[in-house]
């Protein structure tokens, strides 16, 4: 009975959001009700003493603002950078450089949906690869059907690191496991799978058979994205994987293509002023993640607090990301002499930022407190029960996270911490479950019914959404398959 007692909350979220359709705020309201019902009674600290739940209850609150507030130190100047680019016009710039560069049908797909859609999701995420990618594809003359599908594949291999590592950010804010360690195994799994998941994608953009030609320019463009991304990981951490890796990417797949069919001529001075304050984020990252003078210097300002010896958390204002994300925005607007953009821009992203932030602070005090009420333990050892095939189903959770909230980030944030301690009952090594959770709650967004509808409306097709999610599932389940396989092989060897 404790077990289903333990559930309750995350199956309160589940069913208000995946049956019942809620706002994830709302949804994670009446979770956190239930989570505070449970954690006075079934699972009162103490046998109930007053004291004990309120001390028990301010602590987890605590360090779900904390969370919340670093987190939100990313997404609010990702999504102001996103506005600022929109506001400016270099988002459709870019995007037509890119549609200008050939007319072969497939190779449009793999600029448009496979190398944008990676590089919007990287700057931005929050659906706005799908909303941007899709219109595109229609234009080029793909159905709005085919043209969602095409731009839910293209963009899912670097969900695990959109809007510059927020969803893996928040798994090593929970875990306090190294953002690198996380990165990397994450970014592996994306790397052996994605390859498999362009074909898919590749596959659908017409109903004929690809040719040779075609495997080849898949290849290239899994090539160009993987290693970068790979490589990025290692040495950065979430940051970079996908918005450095596609617009290295992006690089070395225009210049192959331009070497083997030619094209027409690109404005490059125009093209690097609409890139700048990527450019500079690249940059930033990379300075202040290997140079070891440099990243040493801001790491040793922190900001730390304890609450009741139990509670805590810390944070380091010159080394967070979000900081570099701002410096990336005001330096490049100025280069650029676009500054009378950013006031716009910041003011558009904080009205986007609200329903985010209430949002993030509910689902992450219901995370705190099911971890500190021991509910995280009792779950744990009951998936641990499953045994050593757990590494096989691991993505699987990821995916059902993704599903019912539309958000990987969401979905690292419910079930990071099972991952977690499902591993340490089954003697098991941490970092490859939490990787397979990034992996799964990543392909996760190409069946969500959130992405789909709102992909959907981008295009007219509202009504037509079943028709997207027929074609999006079988990809989604080939691929978490074989990561969770990959998964179970790489913990039986280690």
């Amino acid at each position: 009975m404790s077990l289903i007692w333990a559930a309750a909350p995350l199956a309160v979220i589940l069913l208000a959001m995946g049956v019942l359709r809620r706002p994830a705020v709302q949804a994670g309201g009446l979770g956190l009700l239930v989570a505070i019902g449970l954690t006075a009674t079934v699972f009162h600290p103490d046998q109930g003493a007053p004291a004990a739940l309120l001390t028990l209850l301010r602590g987890a609150f605590a360090e779900a603002a904390h969370s919340t507030l670093t987190i939100l130190w990313i997404i609010l100047p990702a999504l102001a950078i996103f506005e600022f680019q929109k506001q400016v016009g270099a988002l459709d710039r870019i995007r037509d450089v890119l549609a200008s560069l050939t007319d072969d049908r497939h190779i449009q797909a793999i600029l448009i949906a496979w190398f944008f859609g990676l590089f919007i999701e990287g700057a931005a995420g929050f659906g706005t690869p799908v909303a941007l990618a899709a219109p595109l594809l229609v234009g080029l003359g793909y159905s709005p059907v085919r043209a969602v599908v095409l731009a839910l594949l293209g963009h899912a291999a670097g969900v695990s690191f959109g809007a510059v590592g927020t969803p893996a950010l928040a798994q090593a804010e929970i875990t306090g496991l190294p953002g690198t360690d996380i990165a990397f195994q994450t970014a592996l799994l994306h790397a052996l799978c994605g390859p498999l998941l362009l074909t898919m994608m590749v596959r659908a953009a017409s109903d004929g058979p690809l040719t040779r030609a075609d495997f080849g320019w898949v290849a290239a463009a899994a090539t160009c994205f993987i290693i970068p991304s790979l490589l990025l990981s290692a040495l950065t951490g979430p940051e970079l994987p996908s918005l450095g890796g596609a617009l290295v990417g992006t690089i070395m797949f225009v210049g192959l293509l331009r070497w083997k069919t030619g094209g027409r001529p690109i404005n490059a001075e125009q093209l690097v002023a609409d890139l700048a304050p990527y450019l500079l984020i690249l940059l930033l990252v990379l300075a202040t993640r290997l140079v070891d003078p440099v990243q040493s210097a801001l790491r040793d300002v922190a900001l730390a607090w304890t609450l009741d010896d139990t509670y805590g958390g810390s944070f380091q204002p010159l080394y967070h990301p979000g900081t570099l994300l701002f410096l990336g925005l005001f330096v490049g607007a100025a280069l650029t002499g676009r500054n009378a953009a950013v006031g716009g821009a910041l003011a558009q992203a904080l009205r986007r930022l609200v329903p985010v932030a209430l949002a993030l602070l509910v689902m992450l005090a219901v995370s705190r407190l099911m971890v500190h009420a021991e509910m995280i333990s009792l779950l744990a050892t009951a998936a641990a029960s499953i045994g050593p095939a757990w590494p096989l189903i691991a993505p699987l959770v990821g995916i059902l996270g993704t599903f019912i909230t539309g958000s990987a980030t969401a979905s690292n944030i419910l079930f990071t911490e099972l991952q977690v301690s499902t591993a340490t009952s089954l003697a098991l090594p941490v970092p490859p479950l939490v990787a397979a959770q990034g992996f799964g709650a990543a392909i996760g967004n190409v069946i969500a019914p959130h992405n789909i509808i709102a992909g959907c409306a981008t295009v007219g097709l509202v009504g037509r959404e079943g028709d997207v999610l027929a074609r999006t599932v079988k990809p989604c389940l080939i691929y978490v398959l074989l990561g969770g396989a990959l998964v179970f092989a790489g913990v039986r060897l280690t």
